[in-house]
Protein backbone atom coordinates (compact mmCIF):
# COMPACT_ATOMS: atom_id res chain seq x y z
CA UNK A 1 0.00 0.00 0.00
CA UNK A 2 3.04 2.69 0.41
CA UNK A 3 4.70 2.16 -2.27
CA UNK A 4 2.10 2.37 -5.41
CA UNK A 5 3.26 3.91 -8.52
CA UNK A 6 1.63 7.13 -9.06
CA UNK A 7 -1.83 7.26 -10.44
CA UNK A 8 -4.42 10.58 -11.21
CA UNK A 9 -6.74 9.00 -9.05
CA UNK A 10 -5.25 8.49 -5.83
CA UNK A 11 -6.75 7.13 -2.29
CA UNK A 12 -7.56 9.64 0.05
CA UNK A 13 -6.93 7.95 2.60
CA UNK A 14 -3.24 6.76 1.12
CA UNK A 15 -2.61 10.53 0.84
CA UNK A 16 -3.72 10.78 4.78
CA UNK A 17 -1.68 8.25 5.52
CA UNK A 18 1.56 9.74 3.88
CA UNK A 19 0.53 12.79 5.83
CA UNK A 20 0.55 11.33 9.27
CA UNK A 21 3.70 9.40 8.92
CA UNK A 22 5.54 12.37 7.39
CA UNK A 23 4.30 14.39 10.98
CA UNK A 24 5.37 12.82 12.68
CA UNK A 25 8.88 13.79 11.48
CA UNK A 26 8.46 17.52 12.55
CA UNK A 27 6.36 16.39 15.68
CA UNK A 28 9.33 14.91 18.09
CA UNK A 29 12.02 17.80 17.24
CA UNK A 30 9.16 20.76 17.77
CA UNK A 31 8.12 19.09 21.02
CA UNK A 32 11.19 18.34 22.51
CA UNK A 33 12.66 21.53 21.84
CA UNK A 34 9.89 23.69 23.10
CA UNK A 35 9.96 21.71 26.05
CA UNK A 36 13.17 21.89 26.66
CA UNK A 37 13.29 25.91 26.12
CA UNK A 38 9.76 26.53 28.08
CA UNK A 39 11.06 24.36 30.92
CA UNK A 40 14.28 26.70 30.96
CA UNK A 41 12.06 29.49 30.88
CA UNK A 42 9.66 28.95 33.39
CA UNK A 43 11.93 27.61 35.41
CA UNK A 44 14.33 30.72 35.87
CA UNK A 45 11.14 32.66 36.62
CA UNK A 46 11.04 30.62 39.56
CA UNK A 47 14.88 30.29 40.40
CA UNK A 48 15.40 26.46 39.47
CA UNK A 49 16.36 27.13 35.38
CA UNK A 50 18.12 23.05 35.48
CA UNK A 51 15.11 21.63 36.87
CA UNK A 52 12.67 23.14 34.31
CA UNK A 53 14.92 22.51 31.85
CA UNK A 54 14.95 18.84 32.50
CA UNK A 55 11.10 19.03 33.56
CA UNK A 56 10.15 20.78 30.04
CA UNK A 57 12.32 17.84 28.48
CA UNK A 58 10.72 15.11 29.89
CA UNK A 59 7.59 16.71 28.83
CA UNK A 60 8.90 17.52 25.74
CA UNK A 61 9.64 13.57 25.12
CA UNK A 62 6.16 12.60 26.57
CA UNK A 63 4.19 14.66 23.95
CA UNK A 64 6.23 13.64 21.15
CA UNK A 65 5.51 9.86 22.53
CA UNK A 66 1.91 10.63 22.46
CA UNK A 67 1.62 11.90 19.01
CA UNK A 68 3.32 8.78 18.13
CA UNK A 69 0.50 6.75 20.16
CA UNK A 70 -1.99 8.80 18.60
CA UNK A 71 -1.13 8.25 15.20
CA UNK A 72 -0.75 4.80 15.57
CA UNK A 73 -4.20 4.46 16.50
CA UNK A 74 -5.41 6.45 13.82
CA UNK A 75 -3.26 4.49 11.26
CA UNK A 76 -4.69 1.04 12.46
CA UNK A 77 -8.22 2.18 12.25
CA UNK A 78 -7.22 3.07 8.49
CA UNK A 79 -5.69 -0.85 8.62
CA UNK A 80 -8.36 -3.30 6.42
CA UNK A 81 -9.96 -6.43 8.64
CA UNK A 82 -8.28 -9.87 8.15
CA UNK A 83 -10.71 -11.84 5.89
CA UNK A 84 -12.78 -13.86 8.26
CA UNK A 85 -11.51 -17.56 7.95
CA UNK A 86 -13.93 -20.76 7.70
CA UNK A 87 -13.60 -24.22 7.99
CA UNK A 88 -10.18 -26.33 9.86
CA UNK A 89 -6.84 -24.43 9.61
CA UNK A 90 -3.70 -26.21 8.39
CA UNK A 91 -2.27 -28.15 11.05
CA UNK A 92 -5.30 -28.80 12.97
CA UNK A 93 -5.58 -31.87 14.30
CA UNK A 94 -9.26 -32.17 15.26
CA UNK A 95 -11.93 -34.01 13.40
CA UNK A 96 -14.04 -31.61 11.72
CA UNK A 97 -16.76 -34.39 12.33
CA UNK A 98 -16.95 -34.11 15.71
Amino acid sequence: MLFRPKSKDANPQERALWGELMSLGMVFPIAIVLGYFLGRWIGGLMGHPKLGQYLGLALGIATGFWELYKVTLRLDRMDPPPPPTHGPQEGDDRDPEA
